[in-house]
């Protein structure tokens, strides 16, 4: 790891800014924030209307004057003062109890980065997290931390493969001795399967869906009840601009979704062709571990199995497998192999 254990045990802080949602583990607390990474602002006073869950149900709702905004994108930060002030707003009273509780003398925070983060998108990360008062940032490869909270034997001299699915990208990567040997980062996550999910339906059915009813569908698409072939769904007519229903044969739209997916397929083969050939047999036994909050795309595991022929599982809240890695960190429960030099 870039970060030792024992920097780590110091922070009191674990944040994982995720595209979609917002996650904070605080030390002797556990989980205390998971909420939507979205805030609403009132565009004539520069007024913060709400945050989280409020602010998403907002999103395609609002008058001229009212703007929802996602500061966060593929893990990156990309309007840091917006970022500060939501996070200010769901984390506030919560680190006010913490130090009412036990006074802090400098605030250290843990952080997950994308793989491969540039320097300057590491910039803006420190910079959200020092407007809420933190005076020290460490930060953490967010695969490996969410190989930490599946509970993978990250430090141990065998490989692990785990793929974290976020809402815009997908990350890849094998790991051995607490360091990743192959990664790559693929530009579909679940925002593409929405996409692709609306495109099918505004080609085949001239219909736009509302983006309320794609997360239900999917949903209704991952339900194991052979019996349930079609659906009716509500949108908008594209000529007309009239309310409409259509019954939706769900194998299309399972066929639609399967072209995105196809990308994560081949960047596992991408990862698998940079290890060494002791690593992938290894992961002939083991497998891929699914993470991420868009594990269960419906038809991924399916998929992932035809294309690899590797056996594929998901971790028990794949969505929250990054920030509970970081917080067993933080807590020290992960224990580093020692290996001491030979001696001469």
């Amino acid at each position: 790891m870039s970060v030792s254990l024992t920097q780590l045990r110091r922070c009191s802080i674990a944040v994982d800014l995720g595209a979609a949602r917002t996650r904070v583990y605080l030390k002797g607390s556990g989980i205390v924030v998971d909420e939507p990474s979205v805030a609403a602002v009132d565009i004539r006073s520069g007024a913060l209307i709400a945050v989280g869950a409020l602010a998403e149900k907002m999103t395609g709702r609002t008058p001229d004057h009212i703007r929802v905004v996602r500061p966060v994108q593929s893990g990156i930060v990309v309007d840091v003062s917006m970022a500060q002030r939501m996070l200010r707003q769901l984390l506030g009273s919560q680190l006010r109890r913490a130090r009412l509780r036990r006074p802090l003398p400098m605030l250290r925070a843990a952080v997950c980065t994308p793989h491969a983060c540039e320097p300057l998108a590491q910039r803006a990360i420190t910079e959200t997290l020092y407007g809420i008062g933190a005076r020290r940032v460490e930060m953490v490869d967010s695969l490996i931390a969410a190989a930490v909270g599946c509970g993978l034997p990250v430090e141990q001299p065998e490989a692990t493969m785990i793929m974290l699915c976020g809402a815009s990208t997908t990350q890849i990567a094998v790991l051995c001795l607490g360091s990743i040997v192959a990664a790559e980062t693929v530009a579909v996550g679940g925002e593409a399967i929405d996409h692709a999910v609306v495109q099918h339906f505004r080609n085949e059915h001239e219909l736009m869906l509302p983006s309320q009813s794609v997360r239900p569908l999917h949903l209704m698409l991952s339900s194991p009840d052979p019996q349930l072939r079609s659906t009716d769904v509500q949108g908008r007519d594209v000529a007309s601009g009239l309310a409409r229903t259509v019954s939706v044969d769900t194998e299309g739209v399972r066929e639609a979704i399967r072209i995105p997916m196809a990308a994560i397929v081949d960047g596992v083969g991408a990862v698998l062709r940079h290890c060494p050939p002791d690593l992938v047999a290894d992961l002939t036994d083991r497998g891929i571990m699914l993470a991420g909050g868009s594990a269960l795309m419906p038809g991924l595991e399916s998929m992932l199995r035809q294309g690899t022929r590797m056996p594929v599982s998901i971790a028990e809240r794949p969505d929250i497998c990054a920030v509970r890695g970081l917080g067993a960190m933080m807590e020290g429960l992960v224990l580093p192999m020692h290996i001491d030099p030979l001696a001469a």
